[in-house]
């Protein structure tokens, strides 16, 4: 019998999950149906239950259900709680297990797929919402010699920082700044902000990038972003999207469900549009 898997959003007409999950099955050989779902406002819990009920083993979780989620699981996970979202739920009897792969599928692009280790660099995120709490354990796993988080709210970022300080395991600093107090050039400088869907660009200073740093915005398939065109423009050489972090955390996905880790390559140059 086909095990069946489901993303739900809404909308969700524009999720690239059911064809990554779909080339993972082919490759990996698993016997598997991976489908599209529209959550009704107000209908999460009603949805899954629905889902579930007719034999569903899992779900991912996009946009604007990843909060419902994290109080419909069972069962946290630290990236999960970590993150205060969830984006991924395996259901085994009457317990709900719920995972948030962000993070790990961003440091692996970052690392693996884009060989640029973050072990004694100075890292620069824009942003304090969930995209940066969920990548905060992650990023401070690779050891970075500091980490700086800005945001137009000044308070939000450093809520993040107190939050980072109080959960990592090392003793890499972290620091909460508004846009107009950060000072240095950073070697890694990701975009985790909302502002590349509606094409605006943060308040940043172009001197913030230094020689060969990597400038990676999280949002993908949008092309050269203002926020990429302003990292261009200083110089820097190195750019990408978040597209191999979406193929990377749908892979963490597929392994934590299936037992088996796909290969991210071909998904990612599938799914590519060029920075240009």
């Amino acid at each position: 019998m086909t095990d069946r898997y489901a993303v739900i959003g809404n909308p969700i007409v524009q999720s690239k999950s059911p064809l990554i999950h779909s080339a993972f099955a082919q490759v990996t050989g698993q016997d598997m149906d991976y489908s599209k779902l529209l959550g009704p406002l107000g209908g999460f819990a009603a949805t899954v239950d629905a889902f579930r009920a007719s034999g569903g083993r899992g779900m991912n979780v996009t946009a604007p259900f990843k909060l419902d989620a994290f109080a419909y699981a069972t069962d946290l996970a630290p990236s999960a709680q970590m993150a205060g979202a969830v984006n991924a739920m395996k259901f085994e009897g009457d317990r709900v297990f719920a995972e948030n792969f962000d993070g790990v599928g961003l440091v692996r692009d970052v690392v693996h797929n884009l060989g640029c280790p973050l072990q004694g660099r100075r890292v620069l995120i824009l942003g304090a919402g969930g995209a940066t709490r969920g990548a905060l354990l992650p990023l401070l796993a690779e050891q970075p010699a500091e980490l700086v988080i800005v945001n137009r709210t000044v308070a939000k970022a450093q809520a993040l920082a107190a939050l980072a300080h109080q959960h990592q395991s090392g003793q890499v600093p972290v620091t909460g700044l508004a846009y107009e107090s950060v000072q240095g050039h950073f070697d890694v400088v990701f975009n985790a902000t909302s502002s590349s869907l509606t094409a605006e660009l943060p308040p940043l200073a172009a001197s913030v990038f230094a020689p060969g740093c990597l400038a990676y915005d999280l949002t993908y398939g949008k092309g050269l972003t203002p926020f990429l065109k302003l990292a261009q423009q200083a110089g820097v050489t190195h750019l990408a999207d978040g597209v191999g972090m979406l193929a990377e955390q749908a892979a963490e996905a597929f392994a934590w469900w299936r037992g088996v880790r796909p290969d991210t390559a071909g998904v990612i140059a599938q799914l590519t549009v060029p920075l240009n």
